[in-house]
Order: C-alpha cells, then structure tokens, then sequence
C-alpha cells in the first residue's frame, strides 16, 4: 500500500513525522514544488519524499492535510479518485453550517473526492501532538475515526494501530 499526505504545514510534517517514526514510506505533496519540499522532508526524516500534487494523487491512501478551504483545489489534482482512500485531516474552522449546506464537512470533502471512500481520522489532536510519539508511558494516545464504510474504516484503524495510536 502506498501513502501520501497532501499539505505540508504543521498537521502535514507531524504526520510524516508518524510515518518516518515507524519506517513506513510516505511521499509528502502540496502546492509548492517537490524542490520546495526538499528542506521539509530532510528535517522530517527518512523515507518521506517530496512529491507533485499530481504525482502523490496516485497513492492507494491519501492523507488530506491541507486547510478545509484547499480540498476543492486539491480534489482536482486526479482525473478520478475511484478506488482511493482518502483520510480526511481536514477541519472546517470558521465556516458556517449554511456554507456546508447544513451537512458534516466530511460529506461536503467525500463529494469533491467521487468514488473514493472517506474516513475522517487525525482532525481531533493538534499538530503539535500528532508530531509525538503516540506512547505515552504504558498507554497510547487515542484516535477517532468515522465514516460511512466499515470496510474503509477498519483500513484506516489498521493504519492507526501501526503507527502506534489505540
């Protein structure tokens, strides 16, 4: 399986921070360029790789880490998302009910990402959190998930066990 996290602020470096904690090969995109990325992914650690929005699109498991405002704009980085997972990081901070049409935003995100399927994962931590071990002494630190498809869902619980989170 192949992972990648689209935005490289704060929640986008604390995630890759998870994947390169475990070993786990994930490529890091967003609107700059993989060259502008370069200084980002050194500092993360090994096996982060910088990537084209277009390019990181093709990964099995998609991590959208950009800010709520950015998923229109990101959504068309493929011509199609069948068959994708996307985990949505994503929280719609200042934006009101009536500008979601009154439905979660994760609806609002599963819509511009047609065919993929969508579960909404990491939001709840703040960067400066997801960017720390998950062990916390004998315990680990908590994630919530949620999601229209079981199947999907336990896909992305996995994940979450094996970078170290309950």
């Amino acid at each position: 399986m192949t992972y990648a996290i689209l935005g490289a602020g704060n929640v986008g470096k604390a995630l890759a921070k998870a994947f390169a904690r475990k070993g786990i090969d994930v490529t890091l995109a967003s609107r700059r360029s993989p060259e502008e990325l370069e200084p980002i992914v050194n500092a993360v650690g090994k096996g982060v790789h910088p990537q084209s929005l277009q390019d990181a699109a093709k990964a099995d498991v998609i991590l959208l880490a950009t800010p709520f405002k950015a998923y229109r704009e990101v959504a068309k980085a493929a011509p199609s998302w069948k068959g994708k997972l996307i985990i949505d990081v994503t929280n719609a901070y200042g934006v009101s009910p009536e500008e979601l049409g009154n439905r979660p935003s994760s609806a609002v995100v599963a819509e511009a990402f047609a065919g993929a399927a969508l579960v909404k994962a990491f939001n709840h931590l703040p960067a400066e959190v997801l960017a720390q071990d998950p062990r916390v002494g004998e315990a680990r630190r908590v994630l919530f998930l949620s999601s229209d498809s079981e199947e999907a869902t336990a896909k992305v619980a996995a994940i979450v066990k094996e970078l170290g989170y309950a």
